[in-house]
């Protein structure tokens, strides 16, 4: 019997064989827990996290509209940066729900994926 956990990094590392962050598109990678989530935009090949953005600290609103703030708020962060186009790594979290929720924030803060 497999894990879930170990499902998920299987998963995890099937998506990361595909995509990679550059300079020039780098990589929006977002993590789910039970009571938090978390969005980094990220370039691989200097390995190097541009900006961050988490829902520590947001407590209006249930966990869907958290995650589409957290979205807006990384994306605001990377738009100053002088990124406007990532790649969407969900890390292994199917796309529904709050992962979904971020990543619709992050299109209406602005960025194009």
């Amino acid at each position: 019997m497999i894990s879930k956990l170990d499902r998920r990094n299987k998963i995890k590392a099937r998506i990361r064989g595909r995509i990679s962050g550059t300079p020039e598109r780098p990589r929006l990678c977002v993590f789910r827990s039970n009571k938090q989530i978390y969005a980094q935009v990220i370039d691989d090949i200097a390995g190097n996290t541009i900006c961050s953005a988490s829902s520590k600290g947001i407590t209006e609103g249930n966990k869907s509209e958290i995650a589409a703030k957290v979205g807006e708020a990384v994306a605001k962060k990377a738009l100053e940066a002088g990124i406007n186009t990532v790649v969407f790594d969900r890390n292994g979290f199917l796309f529904h729900g709050r992962v979904k929720s971020l990543a619709d924030g992050a299109r209406k803060g602005g960025l194009k994926f």
